[in-house]
């Protein structure tokens, strides 16, 4: 049957995609007419169409050499989807490598899967309705892009009637059941969209909805050129899809960049792709050589890293430019290392840092080909010369500057100008550009391409940053310093008060003052504890000096049990009180590694800086900044930037100004030009309309309910769509409320957050919901809920009752209406349908259909209630009874499912005893192969798979068949016999 939400996901979305893709000249098909091209189900290549390919695009391929490259492609050797996919990815962007003999003896030659240069040279299709079946079950993606016969992008579409909030997050849930029911199609995948037409984003494999990111901007084409008012999805489509856009997209805008131990793909963001595309357009085709350069401003947190990166390869594959040098600038020891370490985590082929004066000299000369890194201060003259010498005349150098705008680049310019007299330099900052700052302009050139705080904020590549005084009667104004210096000092004449005043009584040396900091200290972990610390957040404090910031550490040590860290530079001078602080590179390095990790991993809870860390340092954990230190312009901002960073369930950054930065925040803000610095920073205050508009529309459900009618409100959520829009209701209520708390402007509210996180928890009990879990609220949130769930006797099962347990008897006996009953007991038969399919797909498959089937039954009103709990008893007693069953069968309870799943796919064997003999030969195969670890042993799979495979063959199953039953038998086997 199809529902109202089906025919608008079909119609509304996917019809308008695949026609969007039509009119670009890919060829639609459906599905179900490529099953003659594929042996099995099984199978997510279309075989016969990469064949031809591959010989269309490398003609001299022997036949044997064509088998090996296939067979590589289709049986991928790895541990995990994402190493299968890295490796697939290689190949595909740097060619196979084989061995023939072309006339001039055997070499290695290169092979083909796609021709990025001439996009005409490829085959493009849009495919729906592709059935791919494993043992884990049968998916169906809305829409794969088929390249060649490889599934490089899938498409998955969800209805515009959705709830907003819902669209995308369903839509990505979907693509990442996906990935865990059928990962053998992902090994290939390089680019996922989730769709609603009115919303679309594109992410990579293992990506969250959080890390999907929209495409607002269809560059080369602008958006009036797609049509009036198109869609984002229309957006989405003429910037990512175009044959041309597609396949750059894939050769020079992904990369796999390891953190924390595990890789993460990434795909650049529009943004990003804009940058690089504007870049390579200006040096192309400048009306002179000097003019190629110029100024990418994309606000910190937004990836100006990887934007250098994906410059950096674009910049390589460009045969005019016949294999530049390239050569990374920063004014910092930290940003070189963190920029180098940026271009070797994304396998960018040999950076090389320049570690002297001299060796900088001698990497510039080494021609074309080469990537230098260097510090800017490594441009100096020599002493003696007084002039620094001209090195490569050559006009296939692209210098990228970071923070282009800082002064310490207005000297060594010239230098690097001298040095390099024809290159092409690139400036690139995370802050604007001044209103009266002449000298970036005339040293680079005109702004390229800008992104904008408000703009990183919109997108959800950065969070918003909020701004808040506090104890500011710990901040001397200047006026009564005067007074209290006048009274103090009143015996000594006007000229030495003066000397007295300029000598000693620095702004420095008040905020400075041990008595003032330990006021100060006690405030913040009042204050880290409240807000910070109940959601696993880390929190950075600045001081005015160095001397300051190790005060700052004696106070945390004697003040509170939170581990924390001085990372300031060391004098040669130090007393020994500075030097117990004195720390090596290496032991930095290691702090910070510290710091990044989550605070169930590693307690370090806040780090004291003063000059260090205040650029190019990303911790996205660190959600607080306790500022103590002026700061101006450039430096606030980029300071300011340090809390930007997204991270799960950070929905905002925030700035605790201890010295009175408000004082000058606007006249500081106020060199750049508006538009660049709109919502730098906002006030917590400037969350309440949000949270009131936030907490109608959670409190709505229930209008039409008595607030005391907790069973009424249960009953309200029991349809699954009404249950996903409340949740997403009540997570974006608490989110607000999470940001509020614990200002006073928040206790309006604060009752009617408990009932309903009572209410949800209660829901998720009834209808067995894994998803509706407080746990993903904000911790202060959480612990009011969970206050109140105590507070007033509630039981609430976190977990599910086992419906195998006799609790589940007791708990249906406290139910009290014959509807109650049947819905507990719908949600305890799906919950246990969907922990246990794995283990048995065709008995849970099947009892999966039934269910359906009833729950239809009923709403045609085809069945009474009381019928309805009978057979609802029938499907609970026959999972009950799968144990004595496979005991009848002759069968331990692992064999079982064997049984079950051969006697599925062999139908035409009328001979049981036979099929359950070929169980126990297949089980037992399989138990002799297993070792500790072997699902993660490709040696002892392979040989597992060899001998499934002859028990088959020599049981008479049909040819076709074999591969796909193999798999499923395997996929059992990992469930079952997983050691």
């Amino acid at each position: 049957m199809t529902t109202a939400n089906d025919w608008n996901e079909k119609t509304l979305v996917e019809n308008r995609f695949i026609k969007q893709l039509k009119e670009m000249g890919y060829e639609h098909v459906h599905g179900p007419s490529l099953d003659p091209e594929r042996d099995t189900h099984a199978e997510v290549i279309l075989k016969v169409r990469l064949v031809r390919s591959i010989q269309k695009l490398n003609p001299w391929v022997s036949e044997n050499n064509l088998n090996k490259i296939i067979r590589s492609i289709t049986h991928i050797q790895a541990t995990s989807l994402m190493e299968a996919n890295q490796l697939f990815h290689e190949n595909l962007i740097n060619m196979i490598s084989i061995q023939q003999d072309l006339g001039k003896g055997k070499k290695n030659q290169t092979v083909k899967l796609v021709d990025f240069e001439r996009p005409e040279n490829n085959e493009f299709m849009v495919v729906d309705q592709f059935t791919i079946s494993n043992a884990r079950g049968t998916i169906r993606p809305d829409l794969i892009i088929f390249i060649n016969g490889l599934p490089l992008a899938v498409i998955e579409c969800k209805s515009p009637t959705l709830s907003p909030d819902e669209q995308i997050s369903q839509g990505v849930k979907q693509l990442l059941r996906y990935q865990a029911q059928c990962e053998q199609l992902f090994y290939y995948n390089q680019i996922l969209i989730a769709t609603s037409n009115d919303r679309a984003k594109a992410g990579t494999i293992g990506a969250r909805t959080q890390h999907f990111g929209e495409w607002k901007d269809p560059y080369p084409r602008t958006v009036p050129e797609i049509g009036n008012n198109p869609s984002a999805q229309d957006i989405l489509v003429s910037g990512i899809f175009p044959k041309e856009n597609l396949l750059d997209l894939i050769q020079n805008f992904i990369v796999y960049e390891p953190v924390e131990g595990r890789t993460i793909k990434k795909l650049a963001r529009y943004q990003q792709y804009r940058a690089v595309y504007k870049a390579i357009n200006r040096i192309l085709h400048a009306d002179d050589p000097r003019h190629r350069g110029g100024v990418v401003w994309h606000t910190q947190g937004s990836g100006k890293s990887l934007t250098m990166v994906f410059l950096a390869v674009k910049l390589r594959r460009i045969k005019e430019l016949k294999n530049p040098t390239i050569v990374i600038v920063t004014d910092r020891k930290d940003l070189d290392d963190q920029i180098t370490n940026t271009f070797r985590r994304c396998g960018f082929p040999n950076p090389q840092q320049a570690a002297s004066v001299a060796k900088l000299r001698e990497l510039l000369q080494l021609g074309s080909g080469t990537t230098v890194m260097t510090l800017v201060q490594k441009f100096q003259e020599d002493a003696e010369k007084n002039e620094y010498p001209e090195l490569t005349k050559a006009e296939n150098i692209f210098v990228m500057v970071d923070e282009s705008h800082r002064t310490q680049y207005s000297g060594l310019a010239m230098n690097m100008r001298t040095a390099m007299p024809n290159a092409c330099y690139l400036g690139f900052t995370g802050t604007p550009i001044d209103k009266d700052d002449k000298s970036t302009i005339r040293t680079f050139g005109t702004y390229i391409d800008k992104y904008t705080i408000e703009q990183a904020v919109a997108d959800g590549a950065t969070v918003p940053i909020f701004y808040e005084a506090r104890m500011v009667d710990l901040h001397v104004q200047g006026d009564s310093l005067d007074d209290l210096f006048e009274r103090k000092f009143r015996d000594y004449d006007e000229e030495d008060r003066e000397r007295i005043k300029k000598r000693y009584v620095t702004e420095e040396a008040i905020i400075s003052s041990p008595k003032r900091i330990r006021r100060i200290v006690l405030d913040m972990i009042d204050h880290y504890e409240k807000h910070i610390k109940p959601n696993g957040f880390k929190a950075q404090v600045v001081a005015v000096t160095r001397e300051a910031a190790v005060t700052y550490k004696e106070m945390f040590d004697e003040l509170s049990d939170y581990e924390s860290k001085v990372i300031i530079s060391g004098g040669h001078n130090d007393e020994e009180r500075m030097r117990k602080h004195h720390i090596s590179k290496d032991e930095e390095k290691k702090i910070i590694e510290r710091f990044k990790k989550p605070m169930s991993d590693d307690s370090l809870s806040f780090i004291i800086v003063c000059d260090k860390l205040l650029t190019g340092f990303d911790a996205p954990i660190e959600q607080v900044m306790y500022l103590d230190k002026p700061l101006k312009e450039h430096n606030l901002l980029q300071a300011i930037a340090r809390t930007n960073r997204t991270y799960d369930k950070k929905t905002y950054g925030l700035i605790v100004d201890y010295f009175g930065v408000s004082r000058f925040l606007e006249q500081a803000l106020g060199i750049f030009a508006e538009q660049d610095i709109k919502g730098a920073l906002q006030s917590v205050d400037s969350e309440i309309p949000r949270l009131q508009s936030r907490h109608r529309k959670a409190m709505r459900f229930f209008d039409y309910v008595r607030n005391d009618d907790l069973e009424g409100c249960i009953q309200i959520l029991e349809p699954e769509d009404v249950r996903n829009e409340f949740d997403t209701a009540f997570k974006k209520f608490a989110e607000s409320m999470d940001m509020i708390l614990p200002s006073p402007k928040a206790k309006p509210y604060l009752n009617d957050l408990k009932y309903l996180g009572k209410v949800r928890q209660l829901a998720k009990s009834r209808y067995r919901e894994d998803s509706m879990d407080i746990s993903d609220c904000g911790q202060k949130v959480k612990e009011l809920i969970e206050e109140y769930l105590f507070a007033t006797n509630i039981e609430v099962l976190h977990e599910p009752i086992d419906i195998l347990s006799n609790k589940f008897e007791r708990r249906l006996e406290e139910t009290t209406t014959p509807e109650a009953k049947a819905a507990e007991m719908e949600h305890a038969i799906r919950h246990e349908i969907k922990v246990k399919i794995d283990e048995n797909p065709v008995l849970y498959t099947s009892l999966k259909e039934r269910l359906e089937e009833l729950i239809q039954r009923r709403k045609d009103r085809q069945m009474t209630i009381e019928e309805l709990l009978e057979e609802y008893r029938e499907l609970v007693n026959e999972m009950r009874n799968t144990a004595q069953k496979s005991q009848e069968h002759g069968f331990t309870r692992e064999q079982y499912p064997f049984y079950q799943m051969l006697e599925q796919q062999l139908p035409d064997e009328e001979d049981k005893e036979s099929l359950k003999e070929l169980t126990h030969i297949i089980t037992e195969d399989i138990q002799e192969q297993t070792v500790i670890e072997w699902t993660e042993k490709e040696d002892v799979k392979r040989e597992m798979r060899k001998k499934i495979k002859r028990q088959l063959r020599a049981s008479k199953c049909p040819k076709e068949k074999i591969e796909g039953l193999t798999q499923q038998l395997m996929d059992l086997a990992e469930v079952h016999y997983r050691k």
